[in-house]
């Protein structure tokens, strides 16, 4: 049957919740309380929102085989939306932490956001874990013993993104990002991975959230590049909407020689990869790219339960689901210092492969893979094909927050 990638954000997220309705029903004992806390209303990443509380509750139900029980106690789901404002988001968490009382934190999606959460964790002496945002910051020098991150992040991004273009003396880059954490963070990683190659970057752009014509910028590129002897390529580096690749291809890059490079995205996105036939970069999962008990349990029961295939975030969600099913089940008790110390080095296994905590700054160390674009007419989106998996062991991450 074709694949299909109607509408399905709202869809997944709905049909979760009903079928995990049950989670939180009181039993014998006091459940154990888990904050969602993500934008859901506001914003176009409020898909990646709803992927990541869909992956997060079938990684409960996988984590403990249906039952939705660690050590004979229920979980209970309080779901907050941070409506992609800070002020909102703090606030939300605070309440979790206080009124609600709940063990730990799963959140946020904006890195923007995000980073103003790290001292309401620190406050409140209880766990943060961050997915999916991904800006180094949020494990840098402002973050604190109390944040883990189980996605990956903008060094991550950038190393496997470089690994994917073989940099050398030949090569020539021109940047696009948007002006915030996570961008600027994933441009400064990308020039740090490009120390010592050759590669020369010529320019760097950077645009609002949400822009929508990138006109000014790309002739900007263009005329950075257009006059180099070597490989020319614009690098895009943009999470939210407005289509660049679209908006930078129908400005005819070629006429200068100059190529288009991005990471890997959702599924709704890579029907605009098509193109790009043929165009190389780095990705942090795509169903078809990894065998191993999870990932297969998540895609026959995504496509069982909701006609498509699990999506970029999904995954994350079910790798924070299964790292904290894990620290809960192996922590001496149910208390934040305890978890501290289970989770600190630990490694466990997920959808994209196995994951370690770097006990340093508590990021999730974990393999990327390097992706060549193939188009298929019977396939709605362009197929991020594994050209091979990039090992965490290759990439050389900095270690953020070192106290």
């Amino acid at each position: 049957m074709k694949p299909s990638i109607r509408n399905v954000g709202a869809a997944l997220f709905g049909a979760v919740i009903a079928s995990t309705a049950a989670i939180g029903v009181a039993g014998a004992a006091d459940p154990i309380k888990i904050a969602l806390v993500h934008g859901i209303s506001g914003h176009t990443f409020e898909v990646f929102s709803k992927q990541t509380q869909t992956g997060f509750e079938l990684g409960l139900e996988y984590a403990t085989k249906g039952t939705m029980m660690v050590r004979g106690r229920p979980i209970e789901i309080i779901r907050k939306d941070t409506q992609f404002k800070p002020d909102v988001a703090r606030a939300v968490l605070a309440e979790a932490y206080g009124d609600d009382e709940v063990l730990l934190a799963v959140g946020a999606t904006s890195s923007g956001v995000t980073k103003g959460l790290l001292p309401i964790a620190e406050e409140y002496e209880k766990i943060l874990l961050i997915e999916p945002a991904v800006a180094d910051s949020l494990t840098g020098a402002d973050s604190n013993r109390y944040v883990f991150k189980t996605s990956r992040n903008s060094s991550m991004d950038m190393q496997a993104q470089a690994l994917a273009l073989k940099p050398d003396a030949n090569l020539f880059v021109a940047t696009l990002a948007e002006d915030y954490a996570f961008g600027r963070d994933g441009i400064a990683a990308f020039k740090d991975a490009l120390k010592g190659s050759g590669a020369t970057i010529v320019t760097e752009e950077y645009v609002p959230q949400r822009t929508t014509d990138f006109t000014a910028a790309t002739e900007r590129m263009f005329n950075a590049l257009k006059d180099k002897e070597g490989r020319k390529v614009i690098l895009i580096y943009v999470a939210g909407g407005g289509d660049p690749m679209g908006k930078i291809q129908a400005l005819e890059p070629q006429r200068y020689g100059i190529e288009i490079s991005t990471g890997g995205h959702i599924l709704h996105v890579l029907p605009s990869y098509k193109r790009v036939p043929g165009m190389e970069g780095a990705i942090y999962y795509y169903y078809e790219n990894h065998d191993n008990p999870e990932n297969n349990w998540l895609v026959a029961e995504h496509q069982k339960r909701f006609g498509s295939p699990p999506d970029f975030f999904t995954a994350g969600g079910m790798a924070a689901a299964i790292a904290v099913v894990k620290a809960l089940e192996t922590a001496t008790e149910l208390e934040t210092e305890a978890l501290i110390t289970a989770l600190e080095g630990m490694t466990w296994d997920t959808p994209k492969g196995p994951m370690t905590f770097r006990p340093e700054d508590h990021q999730a160390l974990q393999n990327m893979t390097h992706f060549k674009i193939r188009v298929d007419d019977n396939v709605d989106w362009a197929i991020p094909e594994k050209v091979r998996e990039i090992p965490a062991s290759e990439m050389n991450i900095p270690v953020g927050r070192n106290n």
